[in-house]
C-alpha cells in the first residue's frame, strides 16, 4: 500500500471569479456614489481584470467593491494581485491578475518549510505549479496541513487529492 499523501495547490474557480465580477459590475451601476464616475469592472484576458473610473478615488472604492464581491464568495484576496492606479487621459485604469499555481519560488519555500519544520518521515516534491507531500503517518500530513495553514507565503493555498 502507497503512503498516505496530499496535494498542495493555489487554484482558483474562474466561474466564482467571473460571478463576483459580474455582481460587482451590476453594483458599480447601480450605486448612487459611482453614479457619474466612469466605473466600471471587466475583464481584461484570461486571467486579469480591468477596474476604471474617473477618479483615483473612485478607483479605488471600485477595487474594494470588487474585493468584496470576492471574500463573500469564498475566494481569498491573496489569490487577486492589483496594482496602482494609473491615469491614461481622463481615466484612472488599475489591472489586476488572478493568481494561478505556484510559483518555483514559492514552491522551494514551501518544500523548505516542510523539510525544517514537519515531523521526521514527510517528503515534499515540487511537481510542475503544485507539491506533493507525502508521509507514513496520516497524523503527520495533518501537522503538515496546520503548519501550512499557519504560515503566510503570500498565496492562497488549497489542499486537495487527500489520500
Amino acid at each position: 500500500m502507497a503512503d498516505p499523501s496530499f496535494d498542495v495547490v493555489s487554484k482558483v474557480d474562474r466561474q466564482e471569479v467571473d460571478n463576483a465580477l459580474n455582481q460587482a459590475a451590476k453594483e458599480l451601476s447601480t450605486r448612487f456614489d459611482f453614479r457619474g464616475t466612469g466605473a466600471s469592472v471587466k475583464w481584461a484576458g484570461e486571467e486579469a481584470v480591468t477596474i476604471e473610473a474617473e477618479t483615483e478615488e473612485r478607483c479605488r472604492a471600485a477595487i474594494d467593491v470588487f474585493k468584496d464581491k470576492l471574500v463573500k464568495r469564498q475566494i481569498s484576496l491573496k489569490a487577486f494581485d492589483v496594482g496602482e492606479p494609473a491615469s491614461s487621459g481622463k481615466v484612472y485604469k488599475v489591472t489586476g491578475s488572478i493568481v494561478q499555481g505556484i510559483s518555483s519560488e514559492k514552491a522551494k519555500q514551501i518544500a523548505k518549510k516542510i523539510r525544517d519544520e514537519a515531523p521526521k518521515g514527510v517528503q515534499a516534491q515540487i511537481q510542475g505549479d503544485q507539491l506533493r507531500v507525502s508521509g507514513k503517518k496520516k497524523d503527520h500530513l495533518q501537522d503538515v496541513i496546520t503548519l501550512l495553514k499557519n504560515s503566510d507565503f503570500g498565496i492562497a493555498l488549497q489542499f486537495t487529492n487527500y489520500r
